[in-house]
């Protein structure tokens, strides 16, 4: 499996093994491709990941038996907001050191657990004014249920103890600068190694909507670290660039690939939907906005869809050219379903209507064609080049990464 390939680099707690993986790449030396999986940050609509992912799954499943899942055949797996929980929850081990969820249970937790981390509240006097009075007294949310939530599923389980290496970006409000909670920085930086539900929690935090989260983690030394979080999408709603980012730096360590063998790098990211399709906001109304209306527009958050959409986007943009240029695009996955709209744009709108629309849109996306972004548009465009479905694709990357396992499989010594 790749996650035991990688098990024996990661016991960073003994200081001679820290001191030794400083400088050493922490990255299997029998790839033939390196394996990245990335997830967007989105609230609710992390239920479009979580179909989208039971299909990957599903897939592995048909080519390596009923007991595959995700965490075995990807080298990192990176999220940010609602996709580091979904993260999370494919790579914590469970009492008998399996992922604590399968991709295809996923979608379901969310339906169980979104009406009561977003609860919906109408006032019938005055709405407005009450989303007014609620946006400047507090977040939306209280974020009692999550926290608890997260707490006991993911009990006292840290970092280091994922299944393969994650990594779940954050922002820190009180240095202004993000905090990248990666696998691959614990043995230079082990007060990074915090509760996966604080982790959780922290990226989640996103502003006006969930509280900031503050927390403590102590080193090896003793020495305490203060951590001041709110949501990882201030940084990086599309992780997927950090996730490459990191694995750069642990070939440039002296890895089994060149840094610039895109073509080595099996990349999936998974979005969780977008307006592309019909305007949002345009400037004549926004030149008269002021703090308020930036925050408050109807049901959604004009600054929030801004530079999390912007985030996102542009890291698509990046990818998109790289691995095009080093004529790499299919070995780039991105799914994506940009004809979002009205209340299914929402990010916390968890009514059971809203909800099960979401899956049905995510079903939707897996039969539609495969897309990739128009560098001058912005918008999802089908493929010239293939009439290949979104699942066709994920069948196809599927038979890749098992492909993969097994090459590596062979190449472990018994």
């Amino acid at each position: 499996m790749i996650s035991s390939a990688l098990a024996s680099s990661r016991g960073f707690n003994a200081p001679t093994v820290v001191q030794q993986a400083r400088n050493t790449c922490l990255l299997p030396r029998t790839c033939r491709n390196l394996t990245v999986l990335s997830i967007d940050g989105g609230g609710i609509k992390g239920v479009i990941p979580g179909v989208v992912l039971g299909a990957l799954e599903k897939g592995l499943q048909e080519l390596d038996g009923k007991e595959a899942r995700l965490a075995e055949y990807f080298d990192v797996i990176a999220g940010t907001s609602t996709g580091g929980l979904v993260t999370a929850m494919l790579t914590a081990p469970d009492e008998n050191n399996r992922p604590l969820y399968a991709a295809q249970e996923i979608k379901d937790f969310y339906l169980e657990h979104c009406p009561r981390i977003f609860p919906q509240y109408k006032p019938k006097l005055f709405p407005n004014f009450a989303k007014l009075v609620k946006a400047i007294s507090g977040p939306k949310y209280d974020g009692n249920y999550l926290r608890d939530l997260l707490k006991k599923k993911l009990g006292d389980k840290t970092l280091h103890q994922t299944l393969t290496n994650v990594i779940i970006p954050a922002f820190d409000i009180y240095t202004l600068q993000p905090t990248i909670f990666s696998s691959f920085q614990l043995p230079k930086s082990p007060s990074l190694n915090a509760k996966l539900s604080d982790i959780c929690i922290a990226t989640s935090a996103a502003p006006t909507y969930l509280p900031a989260h503050n927390f403590q983690t102590t080193d090896g030394n003793g020495k305490v670290r203060n951590f001041h979080l709110t949501d990882g999408g201030v940084a990086a709603n599309n992780p997927a660039l950090i996730a490459i980012s990191e694995v750069t730096k642990q070939l440039i360590k002296g890895g089994p690939l060149k840094p610039t063998e895109y073509s080595r790098f099996l990349v999936i990211s998974i979005g969780t939907g977008a307006p592309k399709d019909q305007p949002r906001y345009n400037a004549m109304d926004a030149a008269k906005w002021g703090i308020f209306n930036w925050i408050i527009n109807g049901r959604s958050n004009p600054l929030i869809d801004v530079f999390t959409q912007a985030s996102a986007d542009m890291v698509d943009f990046h990818l998109s050219v790289v691995f095009q240029a080093l004529h790499s695009k299919d070995y780039y996955l991105r799914i994506q379903d940009d004809t979002l709209s009205g209340e299914l744009d929402s990010v916390d709108m968890a009514t059971e209507e809203i909800l099960d629309a979401l899956v049905k849109r995510g079903e939707r996306l897996l039969a539609k064609r495969l897309s990739r972004v128009d560098l001058e548009t912005g918008k999802f465009v089908p493929c010239e080049s293939t009439n290949e479905t979104n699942e066709e694709a994920l069948k196809r990357f599927a038979k890749m990464l098992s492909e993969e396992k097994r090459h590596r499989q062979s190449e472990t010594p018994s």
